[in-house]
């Protein structure tokens, strides 16, 4: 068997194993239960809560994720080695740790001063917002720096000798001429916000029509071992991943910066 061939069937074999998966799935799913369950108001709610978070934590990690993507793949300073070294944190340390951190953080001095002065995290819906940001903010920084990353310099630097400020040489080609990848990033980090769970059950707890995200009604429902309204709910959760994830691959397409 040729070296091709070998690599062809271990991307096969991955592809299979997820696979598998998922269509294991429909061995407990049942169809007259599907509308119930996905019309019950607790999961509505969890859906509207889900898409709301992780749009706004998108939103506010990929504003500052802009930036400091650019001042890492242009810039350089002292300390850039270790706050690049520290976007793997969300990576290296588990969502539940990262929400351990939350939690602990906010039950210190500062922290105390910072909900009684300010907003609420534990076990309120900006717990989860922030539980996302922190799981997603390096990640998407990490994405878009790798888009920024393949945008030649003297463009930039074209730009700069017809007397464009490098504030307006960010606006008016690098950013447009990455903006496949933002995008891409953007989405890829909306999905990761999406999925999250360890880090959001950890600050913001699991409280039905509340604080209850959609991977989190998943978690309940098998506890409670209701094995086939969590089959509807991982099925839902599955389908717009999937989307999500088709939309990337077809919008990172063709991108070329030659």
């Amino acid at each position: 068997m040729t070296f091709k061939k070998i690599s062809i069937a271990c991307s096969f074999a991955t592809f299979g194993l997820y696979a598998v998966l998922i269509l294991s799935l429909f061995y407990f799913f049942r169809g007259e239960r599907l509308l119930d369950t996905i019309l019950s108001p607790r999961t509505l709610f969890s859906i509207r809560l889900s898409l709301g978070a992780a749009t706004i934590s998108t939103v506010f990690s990929v504003l500052i994720a802009l930036p400091a993507a650019f001042a890492l793949s242009r810039y350089e300073f002292p300390g850039k080695r270790a706050v690049d070294t520290m976007l793997e944190l969300p990576m290296i340390v588990s969502p539940a740790a990262l929400g351990a951190m939350l939690l602990i953080f906010f039950n210190n001095p500062l922290g105390l001063w910072i909900q009684d002065h300010g907003a609420q995290f534990v076990f309120t819906f900006y717990g989860i917002v922030l539980a996302q940001f922190v799981t997603i903010c390096g990640v998407s920084t990490r994405l878009i720096k790798a888009a920024m990353d393949e945008i030649p310099v003297r463009y930039e630097a074209v730009a700069r000798t017809l007397g464009a400020s490098p504030g307006k040489a960010f606006l008016t080609i690098t950013l447009p001429l990455s903006r496949r990848g933002i995008i891409a990033a953007s989405i890829l980090s909306w999905a990761k916000a999406l999925g999250e769970f360890g880090a959001t059950i950890t600050i913001a707890g699991s409280m039905a029509m509340k604080t209850e995200t959609l991977p989190i009604a998943i978690f309940m429902r098998l506890s409670s071992a209701e094995i086939e309204g969590t089959v509807i709910l991982i099925l839902i959760l599955v389908s717009i991943g999937l989307s999500i994830l088709y939309i990337v691959r077809l919008l990172s397409r063709g991108a070329s910066y030659a």
